[in-house]
C-alpha cells in the first residue's frame, strides 16, 4: 500500500512538472501586459485579455497560413516516410538475402546521427538542385525516416511467417504482401509512428529556418519567432497565445491516437 501510494506520488509530481511551462504558457496567453510580470504570479488574470492577445497572434504575422504549412508539410512528409519504411521493413524483418544484418547494423548506426550532422551537405546539395526556398526543401529531407524503418522492422518480426507464406501461396508478389498483408496488421505500429512522426516534424525548427526564407513558406515553429523584438520588447501575451495555438494540435493528435500509440509502442516492443 505504502510503495504503491509513493509510486502514484512520483508520478503526479513528474507530471506536475512536466505540464507546468504549459499552464504557464496558457496563463499569460489570458493577461494583459501589465500582469505578465506582476509581482504575484497568478494562473488567472485579474482583467481577461484572452481576446486580443489571440487576435493580435493571428494578426500580426499570418498564423493561418504557418499552421496550413506545417499540417501539409508533416502530411506529405509522414506520407513519403511510410511509403519508404514499409518496404525496407519488410525486406530487413522477412527476407533472406546477402547483407541483410549488415544493413540493419547501418540502420542503427543512423539512429546514433543527429540531425544537425547532415545539415551542410543536404543544404549544399538543395542549392544545386535549385530547391532552397522552396516547399520541397522542408520535404525532401525528411522523407526516409530511420526510426520509422526501425519501428515497422520491430512490428514486422511479430507477423507470423505463416501468414506470409500462405500469401506467397496465393500469388501475391512481395510488394503486394507489404500493401495487403503488412500494412493492415501493422495499423497499430503506423499510428504510433504517425503520431512520432507528426510530433518531430511539427516541432522542427532548425532545417525549415535555413532552408527557406520567405514568409508564406514558414511552418508554425518559425511563425512564433516573429513575435520576439529585442528592441520594441517582446510581446509575451501574443507570443504565448501562438504558442499555445501551435502546441494545441500535438495534444488533440495525441489524445486521438493515445489508444494506438501505446498499443504500437507496447506490440514493436515484443521482440
Amino acid at each position: 500500500m505504502v510503495s504503491a501510494v509513493l509510486r502514484h506520488a512520483i508520478l503526479l509530481a513528474g507530471a506536475a512538472i512536466m505540464l507546468a511551462p504549459f499552464i504557464v504558457m496558457v496563463a499569460i496567453s489570458l493577461k494583459p501586459p501589465g500582469e505578465v510580470f506582476a509581482p504575484v504570479f497568478t494562473l488567472l488574470p485579474e482583467r481577461w485579455y484572452a481576446f486580443e492577445n489571440y487576435r493580435e497572434a493571428f494578426t500580426r504575422v499570418p498564423l493561418a497560413r504557418f499552421l496550413l504549412n506545417g499540417f501539409l508539410a508533416t502530411f506529405l512528409i509522414f506520407t513519403a516516410q511510410l511509403l519508404t519504411a514499409l518496404p525496407m521493413a519488410y525486406a530487413l524483418a522477412k527476407l533472406r538475402w546477402r547483407g541483410r544484418e549488415t544493413s540493419f547494423a547501418l540502420v542503427l548506426l543512423a539512429l546514433l546521427i543527429p540531425p544537425q550532422v547532415p545539415a551542410i551537405p543536404l543544404y549544399i546539395a538543395m542549392w544545386q538542385l535549385d530547391l532552397l526556398n522552396t516547399f520541397a526543401a522542408i520535404i525532401l529531407p525528411s522523407t526516409v525516416s530511420v526510426f520509422g524503418i526501425f519501428m515497422m522492422r520491430q512490428f514486422f518480426r511479430t507477423v507470423p511467417d505463416d501468414l506470409i507464406a500462405a500469401a506467397r501461396m496465393d500469388g501475391l508478389s512481395e510488394l503486394a504482401i507489404v500493401w495487403r498483408i503488412m500494412l493492415p496488421t501493422a495499423l497499430p505500429a503506423v499510428a504510433a509512428f504517425g503520431c512520432l512522426s507528426f510530433i518531430w516534424n511539427w516541432n522542427e525548427f532548425f532545417w525549415p529556418y535555413i532552408a527557406v526564407q520567405q514568409e508564406h513558406l514558414m511552418t508554425p515553429p518559425l511563425g512564433i519567432a516573429f513575435f520576439s523584438n529585442a528592441e520594441a520588447g517582446t510581446a509575451f501575451g501574443p507570443l504565448m497565445a501562438a504558442a499555445t495555438v501551435v502546441t494545441a494540435p500535438l495534444v488533440l493528435a495525441f489524445l486521438l491516437a493515445q489508444r494506438a500509440f501505446v498499443q504500437g509502442v507496447t506490440m514493436t516492443g515484443v521482440k
